[in-house]
């Protein structure tokens, strides 16, 4: 066998154990960037026609939601411990903002409507505010403190403890 004919399964094991790393890493747990800094900065219209800022929101502990109707199950699994943490919280000053990401406008008041949201919620045309989030899928939730940095990033859905915890921490500037 000369060497020639070595080179090429040679050359396929660093694609193979890339692959293997690739497949064994959890994107839950690749940690962004963002944590401990400036949150960035975003202007939408919201759905109920009125204008949502992160400007407007500062000094206040902040829970920053991207969703999608198309996202199921883990949206519509966290949706009801959205409305619910809102409800128990927006009278401590805790704000919270919902991002719709890559929907049909038809889809988003639908889903809007099924789970009762009464906290503000917009679209993301041209997936701005996504993109400078670093959104790499929904759900995504960024937990803002007063300061407007970005206290932690959960992805996937939210569980009753996790936001429990999170909000507390928010609210306690902890």
């Amino acid at each position: 066998m000369t060497w020639k004919k070595l080179l090429i399964p040679l050359a396929s094991v660093p694609v193979i154990l890339l692959l293997a790393y690739g497949f064994r890493t959890d994107p839950k747990a690749i940690p962004s960037p963002l944590v401990q800094k400036l949150a960035p900065d975003f202007r939408l219209q919201a759905f109920d026609g009125g204008e949502v800022s992160l400007a407007d929101l500062k000094g206040k502990p902040l829970v920053l939601n991207f969703w999608a109707s198309w996202c199921y199950p883990a949206c519509y699994e966290e949706a009801p411990l959205l409305e619910a943490t809102w409800k128990r919280y927006k009278d401590q000053g805790l704000m919270m903002v919902g991002v719709d990401i890559q929907d049909k406008e038809a889809n988003a008041r639908e889903f809007l409507q099924r789970f009762g949201f009464t906290f503000p919620n917009a679209p993301d045309p041209g997936s701005k505010v996504s993109i400078d989030y670093g959104v790499y899928g929904v759900p995504e939730t960024y937990f803002i403190d007063r300061q407007g940095r970005i206290a932690y990033k959960h992805v996937g859905a939210l569980t009753p403890a996790l936001m429990e915890a999170q909000v507390q921490s928010l609210l306690k500037g902890t």
